[in-house]
């Protein structure tokens, strides 16, 4: 027999958990979902992950795993294979010597953030980490979690969605301890280039107590020119967290696994991983060592349709009225400006241009709020995830034009 409820007070929630912040994309994903399940037709871009199966040979790997009873766990910092396999695949594309042993691997990328400002900042004494805004929506949350003080820089549309170097500079204290770089990005698809990354790196030189955390997730998804990574330029590479992984390259979402490099905080990590989820799954993690050094060609077909989709949705955005779409130049988002079609349509800001998207247009994206506070003097803007079929781009952008154009009229 169930006790029942009682109306006395519930013991208090830490500063911490209520501090926690979440993923919108997921919040808007079950919005979107009880729709559905409504009966409305949704065209949904809201989520960022590849919408192609798993390589035939990342199964058969995992697969095989399964069946050669490879289900327990594994050391802390993963199977020597993976570790070596993203070594290599890690140093080979960025010319960088790293080693087996600097390499750790986790459930997906995304536990190293926390695990990174965990291990380079201290709790509740002023510890500052820089990250930018529009930006990855966790950073924000795990700084603030883990009792550091956020501070944002602004990625600028003038600048091809990078920062003002200046900006860096004049935002870097004593008390920064780690600086968040995202090239190519989530949510604008822009890229840090060479001439930025050179910029920040002489900064960084004068300030030697500031870690890097190089969110490189997307480095397989570069459209024009080869990737780049601020842990090339001399000096960095010992104070850079690399952060990689299988999610995007090789359409491995929910086998969640991550990797990241660096030397002396690989230990660290791999203590980390021990007190939290022990070891990422064994069966994955032989699937991501399929992923790694078999065949590419799965993952070069990826690219390559990514890269006609977001000609693609670029070219129809422009033609909406009251939207300006710049072209991104990696990952698999579109970040168009509609503050004037917020205008045209009636709509406050961006969030309310969202809603009224979804739920009188039926197509789901994004709002800049949902990835940190808006940019000053940037207007308004949404996030498009192009990992959707031409058919779902040319069925979605259609209406949003005849829905823009039908509230132009009102």
């Amino acid at each position: 027999m169930n006790a029942p409820h009682s109306n006395l007070a519930l013991p208090r929630l830490s500063r911490r958990a209520e501090s926690l912040g979440t993923e919108n994309a997921f919040v808007v994903l079950a919005e979107v979902n009880a729709l559905a399940r409504a009966g409305k037709d949704i065209v949904s871009f809201c989520i960022g992950q590849p919408d192609f199966p798993t390589p035939s040979n990342v199964q058969d790997a995992a697969v095989d795993a399964i069946r050669a009873g490879k289900h327990g766990y594994t050391p802390s910092a993963g199977i020597d294979e993976l570790r070596a396999a993203a070594a290599k695949d890690l140093g080979s594309r960025r010319g960088l010597p790293i080693a087996p042993d600097d390499v750790v691997v986790g459930a997906g990328a995304k536990p190293f953030i926390a695990y990174s400002i965990a291990s380079v900042t201290d709790f509740g004494v002023g510890d500052e980490v820089i990250y930018p805004v529009p930006g990855f929506p966790i950073y924000e949350s795990q700084i603030l979690a883990n009792g550091a003080v956020p501070v944002p820089i602004f990625l600028r549309e003038a600048r091809d969605f990078a920062f003002d170097p200046a900006e860096l500079e004049a935002k870097i204290t004593p008390k920064t301890r780690l600086l968040i770089l995202n090239t190519p990005q989530n949510p604008t698809g822009g890229i840090l280039g060479h001439g930025d990354l050179d910029a920040i790196a002489e900064i960084l030189r004068r300030h030697p107590q500031v870690w890097v955390f190089a969110d490189e997730i997307y480095s397989r998804l570069v459209y024009d020119g080869r990737f780049d990574s601020i842990a090339t330029r001399p000096g960095m590479l010992e104070r850079t967290i690399i952060s990689d992984g299988a999610s995007k390259t090789w359409a491995m979402t929910g086998w969640r696994i991550g990797y990241v490099a660096n030397r002396m905080l690989a230990p660290v990590f791999t203590r980390w991983i021990t007190n939290t989820e022990s070891c990422a799954s064994q069966i994955s993690q032989w699937a991501a060592v399929a992923a790694i050094t078999g065949p590419q060609e799965a993952a070069d077909r990826m690219r390559e349709q990514f890269l006609e989709r977001r000609d693609l949705i670029v070219g129809l955005l422009n033609e909406v009225p009251g939207i300006a779409c710049a072209t991104p130049g990696g990952a698999f988002y579109v970040w168009p400006n509609v503050t004037e079609a917020c205008r045209l349509t009636g709509c406050a800001d961006s969030e309310a241009f969202r809603k009224r998207l979804l739920h009188e247009a039926g197509i789901a994206v994004l709002a800049d709020i949902h990835f940190g506070r808006r940019v000053p003097g940037e207007g308004q803007h949404i996030r498009f995830s192009y990992a959707a079929s031409k058919e779902a781009i040319e069925e979605g952008v259609g209406r949003l034009a005849d829905w823009v154009r039908g509230g132009s009229r009102k």
